[in-house]
């Protein structure tokens, strides 16, 4: 039987106040229930709302966290649920805050769209340097009755496949190095666009620039195709080629002369990605969607867009997948 004094440590108030009886170590008192849950919905607001401050050295993290700055949202529901498990009304309260972030940085794209009847559609693909299955690709593009289609890494072989099967649907197409646009519309001041960063070797070709003459009105098309970005260990998340890039697609759209542009193009970043701010802040690239569209197999975010001036995209979606690693993307645009 144990003495008084064993027998008072282990009552309710011994308990509780965490008194350790002979031989049995002291337990420390509790921290403040949910009091860390609330830190983390704080912080994960203050990344949404405040991701430009974040600092985009070293190996661009910034960048990075904008890239797939919509998967933060997923914290939503975590830190709710560890909050009911934890019962603590302080946490439960916190997780407004990234749930409120998140809606008012994301939640018109959930809104469905309000194409009107008969409005101007865009398709824009990466079709793979290595697709197996040009003409599928094609014959999935042609059933989106788009009004323009921009394709890139077209390669040597597989362009007169495209050429053929897309004829037929689209008499007007133009091919500048590796990008190509195809249109019901006749096409006219085709022309190369220079995006090629210092560094890449002569014979990189990935611009174009034509003036599409549909109902609408003339409409000035560009056609890019922006450097890849790499993620390693040792570099971080590598994308100085990428930025220099936009930066020369971001002046020659903003010297083009015609008021309505369309451009369509793999950007290799989202809209929210700072590094592509000297074409995001020129053109208007929302639109009700995600539509993501990279990679194929698992799509996590939209690096193909369809982005526009003088113009309002009405509707953004992924069409089925082909043989490249992308997703082709449509568009309804109003002008």
């Amino acid at each position: 039987m144990p003495g008084d004094g064993e027998a008072g440590a282990a009552g309710p108030a011994g308990r509780g106040a965490g008194v350790a009886g002979p031989g049995r170590p002291a337990r420390p008192a509790p921290p403040s229930r949910g009091r860390l849950l609330a830190l983390l919905s704080v912080l994960a607001a203050f990344l949404l709302v405040c991701h430009r401050i974040v600092p985009d050295v070293p190996g661009h993290l910034g960048s990075l966290l904008e890239t797939f700055l919509p998967w933060l949202g997923l914290t939503v529901p975590v830190l709710l649920g560890l909050a009911l498990l934890r019962r603590s009304r302080v946490a439960l309260i916190s997780v407004l805050l990234p749930t409120a972030a998140w809606l008012g940085l994301f939640g018109g794209l959930l809104l469905p769209g309000h194409a009107p009847a008969g409005g101007f559609t865009a398709v824009q693909h990466n079709v793979s340097d290595e697709n197996p299955d040009p003409a599928g690709t094609a014959r999935v593009l042609i059933e989106a009755s788009a009004d323009l289609v921009a394709l890139e890494e077209l390669t040597l072989a597989a362009l007169p496949v495209y050429e053929a099967a897309l004829a037929a649907h689209y008499p007007h197409h133009a091919v500048q190095g590796t990008v190509g646009l195809w249109s019901k519309h006749p096409l006219s001041g085709v022309r190369p666009v220079d995006i090629r960063p210092e560094g890449i070797e002569e014979g990189w070709d990935r611009g174009l620039r034509a003036t599409a003459r549909t109902p609408e009105g003339d409409v000035a098309v560009y056609v890019a195709h922006l450097p890849s970005v790499r993620l390693g260990l040792s570099g971080g998340f590598r994308t100085a080629w990428r930025d220099e890039s936009a930066v020369l697609l971001g002046r020659a759209v903003a010297a083009e002369p015609l008021e309505k542009v369309v451009l369509l193009g793999d950007l290799n970043s989202t809209v929210d990605d700072r590094g592509l701010a000297p074409v995001s802040s020129r053109m208007d690239g929302s639109g009700p969607g995600f539509a993501f569209s990279w990679p194929a197999a698992l799509p996590v975010a939209r690096i193909d867009q369809i982005m526009t001036r003088s113009a309002t995209v009405t509707e953004v979606r992924a069409l089925p997948r082909t043989g490249s690693d992308h997703l082709p993307i449509a568009a309804r645009i109003r002008f």
